[in-house]
């Protein structure tokens, strides 16, 4: 299976400015200096707390930001490997029809004033794909049906469908580009759990049928693992771990992954196999942290971890698909507890 993204040394900080002249007395690291890889025709699930960075990664993937650092590689559907940093506008658009984004919350993504039909097929416009407005009216009503709706909604406004056909108006305004590649940054999280299920078994069989690639945001582990190939576990803009699926629920092995994991509600009100209590709050972005991030939060941690940075690296046997870890307490594949710890206080 070949990369679709070669991700390298990705980083975005956000300036922070103080006083009246505006001045810059720091910087919000978003994403900070991260590398991985998106396979053609997987899932990637990105997951961790809120500000953590997920939402900024997939705005730099989709290039609603311009990353402060690093370099964002991708292989068009011609062969060619591209850099997106060194897009031109013009080829920017060239990029977005290949490149969609479903976004979190369908009751703000869909302009009120604009019908359906406006809605979803004003990408054809913009992008000079159909100026006939009987092709964009059979397009959008095939892809309408496609994704569950009636054509005759075409003309009806966004207020006037429920949750999940809003969603589903927007997944089908994403698909209206024939694109190969959608970021889904929380695009369930808004939704009742009956209607999740619903537009996940969707997204897969549009995966399926149109052999899309994505890249799945969500804070939520039971859907991450439900949807995703891969997983991606980010923690204050770093990778802390990065493996198959299965791989990830079934050994996982950064602390804060588990931690994660614990918190995932049962049905039949049983605690999970893993239980990892977390204490304090998420650390601060704006810090420049000289080791582990987690360390205050981390039962784990040992002198080492507050002064050196754990490099993420792959504990998997040799011939086994590729876990990689950042934290100093894993070794020989597995956690191990620390003979001195520090203390997790701050």
């Amino acid at each position: 299976m070949n990369n679709l993204y070669e991700i390298q040394h990705l980083q975005m900080f956000y300036p922070m400015k103080k006083g009246f002249r505006k001045k810059i007395t720091g910087y919000v690291r978003a994403v900070n200096d991260i590398s991985f890889f998106i396979r053609e025709g997987e899932t990637l699930g990105v997951v961790g707390e809120s500000g953590c960075g997920k939402s900024t990664l997939g705005n730099c993937i989709i290039r609603l930001l311009e990353p402060t650092g690093g370099s964002i590689c991708y292989a068009a559907a011609d062969g060619k490997t591209v850099a997106l940093e060194a897009l031109s506008d013009r080829d920017l658009r060239f990029y977005r029809r290949e490149a969609q984004m479903i976004f979190q919350d369908p009751y703000s993504s869909l302009n009120p004033r604009m019908t359906v039909r406006d809605l979803v097929g004003e990408p054809l416009i913009v992008n000079y794909l159909s100026s006939s407005a009987d092709e964009i009216n059979d397009r959008v009503g095939a892809i309408l049906r496609r994704v569950g709706l009636r054509a005759e909604y075409m003309k009806r406004y966004p207020h006037a469908f429920s949750g999940g056909q809003r969603q589903r108006i927007s997944i089908a305004r994403a698909l209206i580009m024939r694109p190969r590649f959608i970021i889904c940054d929380e695009a369930v999280s808004a939704l009742d759990v009956s209607v999740q299920a619903q537009i996940i078994e969707l997204l897969q069989n549009l995966q399926d049928e149109y052999k899309l690639t994505y890249l799945f945001i969500s804070h939520d582990l039971s859907v991450v693992k439900h949807i995703s190939d891969r997983v991606l576990v980010m923690y204050l803009g770093r990778i802390v771990e990065l493996c198959d699926s299965d791989e990830l629920f079934d050994n996982t092995l950064h602390p804060y992954t588990r931690a994660l994991i614990s918190a995932i509600p049962t049905i039949d009100g049983k605690r999970n196999k893993i239980v990892v209590s977390v204490s304090g709050e998420v650390g601060d972005p704006s810090k420049e942290y000289p080791g582990c991030a987690f360390v205050s939060r981390c039962k784990f941690a040992t002198e080492a971890c507050g002064k050196i940075r754990p490099a993420l690296v792959n504990v998997a046997p040799d011939g086994e698909p590729e876990h990689l870890v950042a934290c100093h307490a894993v070794r020989d594949g597995a956690l191990q507890s620390p003979v001195s710890q520090v203390s997790t206080k701050e």
